[in-house]
């Protein structure tokens, strides 16, 4: 690859399409804020700016433009990552594997899904094809989802790879093919194949159908340097932008559901590929949407672990709701009798995960022998969700618990308290063995020049107008040494928005400001519930203060320059800092 070829492939690119498949953008004047990818924080402090095509966190310090982002996010190497890119906007380069005359994984795993597209075009894809009609999916469909056909012969895959010249190591790596005493043999073998990309697009894996009644009904790519996964999610590709559009996500199980709900209008559906959902998983859809609507199987063997992945998706951030399927019925069924109206009145009818998951433990309530047990699973579950998010649906717990609202709120307090006490404790132990200046990481406190409890002092007045509005000006500014905070909490004193200092510091390439909030940010991230952070700095900086002040008149006393004011006024501050009693 040369420059000509890297630049041509940042000018079709937008650095918005890229950064949004990994975090929900939200427009601040000339850019974008996010919650940054690459560290926790709760406040957002990482920025995109279109107009000049990078990114950069205030918080974590990285940034760069979209090449620098993808092989920061991905782990990948530069040429990878250019590779990656290329193929996005449809440019083909000449990579260093390709000269040596290797091959890469991916170029391994696109060549495969050419061979299994091929097979069932060809005529030994008969019944394949058959198939496909049979379960209502028209040839029409089958290039959209690249759909294609394992034969069933035992290495019709290996033989056509190995023809190609392509490696059995790479085969093997891809999970293609599988070592066996005989010799190399296909994984998938008399299977309708299912391609599996990233949010980016890339091949990653594959899913197979058996259409024979033998063996296991499906079967995935196994772990492999592409493909984990909790990591994907069925069609997401695709999927994204309508995500982003309807503000909600789809989510089902199989491969056929996904690819129904797409052909009926639902082009903001995927699918988990299993009721068991990750936290990853859970992510990704939290990136695109706000609403997730889960639609898996009435009979799904799988439901204790499908009620435990949506509570993963509430606690990414989610509203969860559940569709009710008729027994015995699967999204692709339903859709393909009923049709995209009924499939539209069951979404309107689908119900908020907490009254879900009372609905299928009505029968466990009623057994004697069960209620305790039951009862405690639901208030450890309903804990997860925040009091503001379930206080729509106290009522109906309440009732369906038999216990009185205030005592419920108690019960569900109680069960967070108990659930989050060995998290605090050991947090509490963490903090303790990390080193702090002032309050801060070094590397932040030396990157930024500024003391983190002013920073926080900045950030605590950004995020609470009240306070600014209440706040005498002589009893902050004393408290501030850095002039240039101090003209920055001068500026929220004095009634400036936040919105437009934001836009003006953007519009300004002024980096300082969001750098200082950041930190003060997360400075204040670091107190326990319960602890006014407020408080607490303002407490300690007044006391920084002080102690200044009694520093100051004790070098005068040093010197015979302190008159009898400044001696009594050092030694009301000496016995006030020990806790006596002030001279009078």
């Amino acid at each position: 690859m040369d420059k000509f070829q890297i630049e041509e492939i940042k000018r079709r690119l937008d650095i918005l399409d890229i950064v949004g498949d990994y975090v929900q953008l939200k427009k601040v004047g000339k850019g974008y804020r996010a919650l940054c990818p690459f560290h926790s924080e709760k406040t957002p402090s990482f920025y995109v700016m279109p107009d000049r095509q990078f990114f950069h966190c205030f918080g974590c310090g990285k940034g760069g433009d979209v090449i620098s982002f993808v092989m920061e996010i991905e782990g990948l190497s530069f040429p990878d990552a250019i590779e990656l890119l290329a193929n996005r906007v449809g440019i083909k380069i000449e990579s260093n594997e390709t000269r040596r005359n290797e091959w890469s994984l991916s170029e391994v795993m696109e060549k495969a899904l050419k061979i299994y597209r091929d097979s069932l075009e060809s005529a030994g894809g008969e019944v394949a094809r058959r198939y496909l009609i049979q379960r209502r999916l028209s040839e029409k469909w089958w290039s959209r989802f690249e759909i294609g056909w394992a034969p069933p012969s035992w290495d019709y895959l290996w033989r056509l790879l190995n023809k190609a010249g392509i490696p059995s190591k790479a085969a093997i790596e891809c999970g293609l093919v599988i070592e066996g005493q005989r010799g190399l043999y296909d994984r998938f073998r008399g299977r309708i194949i299912f391609p599996i990309r990233d949010v980016m697009g890339r091949l990653i894996g594959f899913g197979g159908r058996s259409i024979a009644g033998e063996g296991a009904k499906y079967i995935n790519t196994p772990e492999s340097p592409l493909f984990h996964k909790g990591r994907c999610l069925y069609l997401l590709n695709v999927a994204k932008d309508a995500m982003r559009e309807k503000g909600r996500a789809i989510l089902v199980e199989g491969y056929m559901d996904a690819i129904r709900l797409h052909i009926s209008g639902f082009g903001e559906s995927v699918a988990s590929l299993g009721t068991a959902l990750t936290e990853e998983q859970a992510n990704l859809i939290s990136r695109f949407a706000d609403v997730c609507y889960v639609c898996y199987d009435a009979d799904t063997a799988g439901q204790e672990a499908a009620i435990r992945g949506m509570y993963l998706l509430q606690a990414s951030g989610l509203q969860v709701k559940v569709v009710v399927l008729p027994h015995d019925a699967d999204p692709d069924e339903f859709l393909s009798k009923e049709g995209e109206r009924a499939f539209k009145d069951l979404l309107s009818q689908s119900l908020h995960l907490p009254l879900y998951h009372l609905k299928i433990r009505e029968r466990a309530l009623k057994d004697l022998s069960l209620r305790k047990k039951t009862v405690e699973e639901l208030l450890e579950s309903f804990s997860r969700i925040s009091l503001p998010d379930l206080a729509p649906f106290m009522p109906q717990i309440a009732a369906a618990l038999e216990v009185p609202r205030h005592a419920l709120e108690n019960m569900l307090l109680n069960f967070g308290a108990n659930k989050t006490r060995a998290e605090d404790e050991k947090k509490r132990k963490s903090a303790k063995s990390r080193v702090y200046i002032n309050g801060c990481k070094k590397q932040d406190e030396k990157s930024l020049a500024v003391d983190a409890k002013e920073a926080a002092l900045f950030a605590l007045l950004w995020n609470d107008l009240e306070k600014r509005h209440h706040l005498r000006e002589e009893e902050i500014y004393p408290l501030i040494s850095d002039e240039r905070i101090k003209t920055l909490v001068a500026a929220l004193i004095n009634g400036e928005s936040t919105e437009e200092l934001e836009k003006r510091w953007l519009n300004s390439g002024d980096l300082f400001p969001l750098q200082t909030l950041a930190l003060g940010n997360a400075f204040c991230e670091q107190f326990e519930e319960g602890i006014s952070p407020w408080d607490v700095i303002v407490g300690e900086l007044r006391l920084r203060l002080i102690k200044f002040r009694y520093d100051e008149l004790y070098s005068k006393m040093l010197k015979g320059e302190a008159n009898y004011d400044e001696i009594k006024e050092m030694r009301r501050i000496a016995s006030l800092l020990k806790g006596g009693k002030e001279d009078r």
